[in-house]
């Protein structure tokens, strides 16, 4: 009985050392929430993606699937993506430094489920405003790896857009959309991270092509509580910079983008993929 309390007493304490943040885990962990620009699609969207993180002692490669279904059309959808496989690899200063388990390896990763609700139509002088609840399910399997959370999160936000017409043939539209919001999840022993969540993005562009560059983070309370003690910094206050080149040819769009993580998220991105309608998917109404 004694020796099993002192084992029980072992695996708690290990679990409190564990720092639930990007700082510590794989990419896909609880990366930095994606906005669009404030607009919902009044057709069922698929988007299909490729990701390569590296630098920093840490190299993964996944596929990304995201489908977005408006119940209404252009007022209301349901969002649905997820990490479909990952496949790392990292060093073995990184792999000790995180308390992994494996030095490479692949994974299936979280699900996240959204609703978004139109809450004001854009017009001349007012911007649309859109309202997201999203949930993240604790989907992926092994947690000693240290590339996923083993518990579940969520976060509410608001995007802000508004676009401005030009007379250009080259750009012909210029869009600026904001976002602000509040980010939970769960740690070790019933407590939680809270975390107030903010970003910008400016897009410019035309019909057949558009440039969004995006700044975006979120700032976790265990961070600021260590800040103090930098060799106890929690990790959890991500701030990533983002540049996005999409080309439209008929219903596709097709685009490239590279992010690089500015604090708390040692990576940097590359991305590829593309986007499309599907009509047979999209609920019909009367």
């Amino acid at each position: 009985a004694i020796l099993l309390l002192v084992l029980l007493c072992q695996q708690a304490n290990y679990a409190q050392t564990t720092k639930y943040s990007t700082s510590w885990f794989g990419p896909n962990a609880n990366p930095v929430p994606e906005f669009t620009d404030a607009i919902i699609p009044s057709k069922t969207t698929v988007s299909l993606m490729a990701d390569y993180y590296f630098g920093y002692g840490d190299q993964t490669k996944n596929g990304y699937f995201k489908i977005e279904l408006p119940l209404l059309p252009e007022r209301v959808s349901l969002k649905i993506w997820a990490t479909v496989l990952e496949h790392y690899k990292t060093t073995t200063e990184i792999m000790q430094a995180r308390g992994s388990d494996a030095i490479s390896g692949s994974e299936g990763g979280d699900i996240y489920v959204q609703t978004r609700i139109r809450l004001l139509k854009e017009q001349i002088k007012l911007p649309s405003i859109i309202l997201n609840s999203t949930l993240k399910t604790a989907s992926a399997k092994t947690f000693k790896t240290r590339r996923y959370f083993d518990t579940p999160g969520y976060y509410f936000d608001l995007e802000f857009g508004k676009s401005i017409a030009t007379k250009g043939k080259f750009i012909s539209e210029i869009r600026a959309v904001a976002n602000i919001g509040f980010m939970c999840w769960e740690t070790t022993n019933s407590t939680q991270d809270d975390a107030p969540m903010y970003g910008g993005k400016l897009i410019i562009g035309n019909p057949k092509w558009k440039l969004e560059n995006t700044l975006s983070g979120y700032w976790g309370w265990l961070h600021t509580s260590t800040r103090l003690n930098p060799e106890a910094d929690y990790g959890d206050a991500p701030l990533v910079y983002a540049t996005k080149l999409t080309l439209v040819k008929g219903n596709i769009d097709y685009f490239a983008q590279y992010q690089y993580g500015i604090h708390d998220f040692p990576y940097h991105q590359i991305r590829v993929g593309i986007c499309f309608p599907i009509s047979k998917l999209t609920p019909n109404y009367p």
